[in-house]
């Protein structure tokens, strides 16, 4: 008996949910300290509590608060994004010359934004870093397929053995991380070429916006590094339609290979649990869009569109560029 739909949600969308169980989830947000900024009140991340205890937290930028369990980067009222990252910059430096944190030995050297319960930008750090933070991190998830005689096919990459995080895993056609200062259109352009050597001219003309999925993930072994780590994700999610004749190829070391697999196949290999768990996620975003998964067919099409659409606890931002 394979994974069920929803099995494989509650896989992306592991943090508990407050309705279904108020004092489970009071007790388990206890394992957590509440991430926040000098004149912002918003919980921007949960850290956990394992956390607190290993990094260095230079005394005059770091509050840290017991009782309350809050972890403060402390600032003058008027301090600029810039300084702030400063800060959180020096203090990652600090944890990766101690060799604090595996996960820290997978630097990326990419900056996620954090911004404030208005939207604003409050400061950016390591993308590595950003599960020790909770913070909500963005990125862009695309299905490329071709519909035509032989019915619907998707492009499926399998991932490098070699990777840091989900080794050998099942992935979207294309993925990735958005950088401060990144929009999800330009990002899915950039990843399409870099990624799966698709053209860039292939893409805009392709490329339809499909909404987002957002889910509270928490860390598993084979995310890499610490487990059990916060990590709130928004993924703007890309349908992209191609010809027959337009081949996906690695176009860096990320993938090892692309295939291009029939619904059916797909679905099996969703069953078998192959896909990266947000992967999976999207693909089942993707059928329901497309009428293949529907609420006849599905007992739980409700739960499974309400847990791939969280509301996150902490501020997110709008990305329009007007």
């Amino acid at each position: 008996m394979g994974k069920s739909n929803l099995e494989l949600v509650k896989e992306c969308d592991r943090f508990p949910y407050y309705q279904d169980d108020p004092a489970y989830y009071t007790e388990h947000l206890k394992n957590h300290h509440f991430f926040k900024v000098t004149g912002c009140d918003a919980v921007l991340g949960y850290i956990l509590n394992s956390v607190i205890q290993k990094f260095h937290w230079p005394e005059d930028c770091w509050a840290i608060d017991s009782e309350n369990r809050t972890v403060t980067l402390v600032t003058a009222p008027d301090a600029t994004a810039e300084q702030r990252s400063e800060l959180v910059a020096r203090t990652l430096a600090e944890a990766v010359k101690r060799d604090t944190f595996e996960i820290l030995r997978g630097w990326r050297d990419e900056l996620y934004p954090v911004y404030g319960p208005n939207g604003e930008f409050l400061l950016e750090m390591e993308r590595s870093a950003s599960p020790l933070f909770g913070i909500v991190s963005y990125g862009v998830h695309s299905t490329c397929y071709v519909e035509d005689a032989d019915g619907m096919r998707l492009w499926i990459p399998r991932r490098s053995r070699t990777k840091q995080t989900y080794p050998g895993m099942l992935d979207n056609s294309v993925a990735g991380g958005m950088s401060s200062n990144e929009h999800p259109f330009e990002c899915l352009v950039r990843e399409a070429r870099e990624e799966a050597s698709l053209p860039e001219e292939v893409t805009r003309a392709n490329a339809v916006a499909a909404g987002c999925v957002t889910y509270f993930y928490v860390r598993g072994p084979k995310a890499g590094g610490e487990t059990d780590l916060a990590q709130p994700e928004v993924e703007y999610i890309f349908d992209v339609k191609v010809d027959a004749d337009v081949v996906l190829k690695p176009g860096d070391s990320e993938v090892e290979q692309f295939h291009l697999l029939s619904v059916e196949e797909t679905k099996k290999a969703l069953a078998n649990g192959e896909f990266k768990p947000n992967c999976a996620v999207v693909l089942i975003d993707f059928f329901i869009r497309h009428g293949i998964l529907t609420a006849e067919d599905e007992p739980d099409y409700l739960e499974i569109l309400a847990r791939i659409h969280r509301r996150l606890e902490f501020p997110t931002a709008s990305h329009a560029t007007n």
